[in-house]
């Protein structure tokens, strides 16, 4: 195994816009008007780091991975190069987006064909790596990693190398047991590893004991799994519905052996492939997809949906961003906040009133959305408006919507008669939907009278509550001053207060929403569980976080999605488990903002409460089986300090209806992140899987401080699939751990 020759795994040589990209170029970076700095960029060999030169003393290692970049995004399209450069310098401008907070990086090319080689080299390279199954991952990685221990470039290892490439890799092996490992393989007593005694080192690294014991269960044919062998494993293991020919399809997809796949045979370097791909994930691919109806009515579905949208951090004083609207809608966020403010010069702004957070602009904020809305999802968007506009800024407003989302906007109802239900997301394809506050009836748009110009009406309980936060207290029963031109924009989600749920009941359309702070919606869940789920199955709900949260923290949202609350907004700026949960739940049905909620959430004669748990459809008792069997290539948590090493425990969390919520953990493995070892397992009673979500947890056990976490991974207990399956592991911010994954045993059965 050589340690140069990346191309190859990215199946990307003698690529022209690559060979670029490694030989570098000088590019300005962009700052702010008076900062542009001319630095050298450059691809390092190993395809995976990018290199600038740098004047900071203290940056001995200017570079970042390409594992790190969420996009490249060609032209003037961040906020820094539409204010710090000229419409004219347009085609020589490109941003790197990073994952986590990271800001962007502005630069620009001497040439429009320096800047588009720039864009399409970067772009086939996060392409190529994200087109990598785990197993080329994994080697990937490790190859990565044996080359940053080879200090001298000579494509051998010696003794010294080998300890500290065990170290970058998460191992901590004591020297008598390095020494061993190194003579076992050193062949040709030579004191270094070469060639084909690096690949007899990397085989003895990666053998998994685990996928040994499994393999040789199965494989009865002259020691290998014939698609008989292939098909009892999938059958009595995988418990999946399969046939002769689908073990067929897998032997031809994924064995690597030519003279194993003519006899339809599945070699163990075959099996471990299948297992890797997404056909031994946890996750049912079916769900990679939208598999659900998305013909039902708007409220009969969760909507990913977001609070304080144009937040990077706190509420207090953090900046606000067109950037955080674009992050929140390519992830798939369906209902987005625009908090709005009059502004200098007669345009209004987008903030946090009453605090430091800074101000930008209505009109580019609309615009970002447009250009981003549909990007990752074709299901409907909507802007909750919080207005705080005088008439004249409201005029502008509308001016706005109508002029830059044009025929997206819906700007009247559906059909030519007066609706009596919402509209399904798949009749919404591609639409905008204005949330705020209305001066009249709906039917008005079907008639002439329609004479209002502007009026005042009682403001939005979210809009007072945001004067409440221990600024300007003002009474519940304040008024604004509403703008028919906006009124009219706002067509299935008028904002009305809230009064109980009979009042609604007697006096409410289905198209008037109220929004509750998370207090008064979490009291109501637990005390009219059953009145809330009828209210939702012909409105909808918003919940947003208490305005005391002034670090942008979030709320549990499973409570308020078991009582059938649709628009349950979180900040999306906060990557904690709360936010892993949104992940989670959206994650199925083609990852498109919607998830249709269970039948007993929409049939007017259930009379489901998640809180008491009567008999009724929704109760379907299931044991639940996991054995946690081992890890992969943990990343190390603390990369500051190179002798810090991960002493990794899993905790399986269930989120649920209250009776189901759970947790059970592994003990800690010590000085191990590349391939512990547990094989424990646990059982979890489930009342209602529906609703149930399995959250995974890997963390980095320390005796005197919290545990940090390494990875965690969430998904809908009924899309996982049974059997032996792997398990991906994400980041804090929700971004794939590339080569990192847990390796389980999962079986899901009905309750004795």
């Amino acid at each position: 195994m050589e340690l140069n020759g990346t191309f190859g795994n990215l199946g990307l040589e003698g690529d022209e816009d690559l060979k670029f990209l490694l030989a570098g170029s000088n590019l300005v970076k962009i700052r702010s008007n008076s900062w542009k700095k001319h630095r050298f960029y450059k691809l390092q060999e190993d395809c995976k780091t990018l290199w600038h030169d740098s004047n900071k003393t203290f940056n001995k290692n200017p570079t970042f991975s390409i594992d790190n970049i969420e996009s490249v995004r060609k032209g003037r399209q961040s906020e820094g190069l539409k204010k710090h450069t000229e419409p004219g310098e347009e085609d020589q401008c490109f941003s790197i987006i990073f994952k986590d907070r990271k800001k962007n990086l502005d630069l620009m090319a001497p040439s429009k064909e320096e800047a588009d080689q720039w864009v399409k080299g970067l772009e086939k390279i996060i392409n190529s790596i994200s087109n990598l199954n785990r197993q080329q991952e994994s080697e990937h990685w490790i190859i990565n990693c044996m080359r940053k221990a080879d200090k001298n470039k000579d494509n051998m290892m010696t003794l010294k190398e080998l300890k500290h490439f065990l170290r970058d890799i998460n191992v901590e092996v004591n020297d008598a047991y390095a020494e061993e490992i190194f003579k076992k393989c050193d062949t040709s007593n030579s004191g270094t590893l070469e060639g084909s005694e690096i690949k007899h080192f990397y085989d003895l690294l990666t053998h998994r004991e685990e996928i040994d014991v499994i393999y040789g269960k199965y494989a009865q044919t002259e020691g290998q799994m014939s698609s008989r062998d292939l098909l009892n494993f999938l059958l009595n293991e995988q418990r999946e519905s399969v046939t002769v020919d689908d073990a067929h399809k897998l032997i031809d997809k994924y064995e690597v052996d030519e003279t194993a796949k003519q006899k339809k045979h599945m070699t163990k370097d075959g099996f471990l492939m299948y297992l890797h791909n997404e056909e031994g994930s946890i996750f049912h691919p079916a769900h990679k997809n939208v598999y659900q109806d998305m013909n039902q009515p708007l409220n009969h579905y969760y909507i990913s949906s977001s609070h304080n949208t144009y937040l990077m951090e706190d509420q207090l004083k953090g900046p606000s961003s067109t950037e955080a609207y674009i992050k929140a809608l390519m992830k798939s966020c369906r209902c987005v906040e625009l908090d709005c403010w009059d502004g200098a010069n007669g345009e209004p702004v987008i903030y946090h009133g009453y605090t430091l957070t800074s101000k930008v602009l209505f009109r580019d904020v609309i615009q970002a959305i447009k250009d981003y809305a549909f990007k990752t999802s074709d299901y409907p968007v909507i802007l909750s408006l919080e207005n705080h506009c005088s008439v004249e800024q409201q005029k502008l407003m509308a001016h706005y919507l109508i002029s830059i989302l044009g025929d997206a906007l819906v700007t009247k109802p559906l059909g030519n008669t007066m609706p009596t239900k919402f509209p399904s997301p798949e009749e919404l394809r591609g639409k905008f939907l204005i949330k705020g506050k209305r001066l009249n009836k709906l039917d008005t748009s079907f008639t002439n009278n329609n004479t209002l110009e502007a009026d005042t009406v009682s403001e939005e309980d979210e809009a007072a509550d945001c004067k409440e936060n221990g600024q300007k207290p003002k009474s519940k029963k304040s008024k604004i001053k509403l703008a028919k031109e906006l009124s009219d924009l706002v067509i299935y989600c008028k904002s009305v207060h809230f009064s109980g749920f009979e009042h609604a009941k007697e006096n409410q359309a289905f198209y008037d929403m109220s929004s509750f702070k998370e207090s008064k919606a979490f009291n109501l869940a637990e005390t009219s569980g059953t009145a809330f789920i009828h209210h939702n199955m012909d409105k909808l709900s918003r919940i947003y976080p208490a305005g005391s949260r002034t670090d942008s923290s979030n709320y549990n949202p499973v409570p308020m999605w078991n009582v059938g609350c649709q628009i349950v907004a979180l900040n999306f700026q906060t990557p904690h488990k709360e936010m892993h949960l949104n992940q989670g739940r959206f994650l199925p049905n083609g990852f498109c903002g919607y998830i249709l909620k269970p039948e007993f959430q929409r049939s007017l004669s259930s009379q489901f409460d998640p809180i008491s748990l009567t008999q009724g459809p929704w109760l379907k008792r299931k044991t639940f089986h996991i054995m946690v069997i081992s890890a992969q290539q943990l990343p190390k948590i603390n990369k500051d300090k190179e002798k810090s090493i991960v002493d990794p425990l899993v905790r399986v969390e269930i989120y649920g209806v209250p009776a189901d919520n759970a947790s059970k953990e592994t003990r800690y493995i010590l000085n191990n992140g590349f391939n512990p070892m547990w094989n424990e397992k646990f059982q979890f009673d489930i009342n209602v899987p529906e609703l149930a979500m399995v959250r995974f947890v890997v963390e980095d056990y320390d005796t005197a401080s919290q545990n940090d976490l390494v990875g965690h991974y969430c998904l809908p207990l009924t899309s996982i699939q049974n059997g032996y399956r792997h398990v991906p592991l994400l980041t804090k911010r929700g971004a794939v751990i590339c080569s990192a994954g847990l390796f389980v045993h999962l079986m899901l059965m009905d309750a004795q």
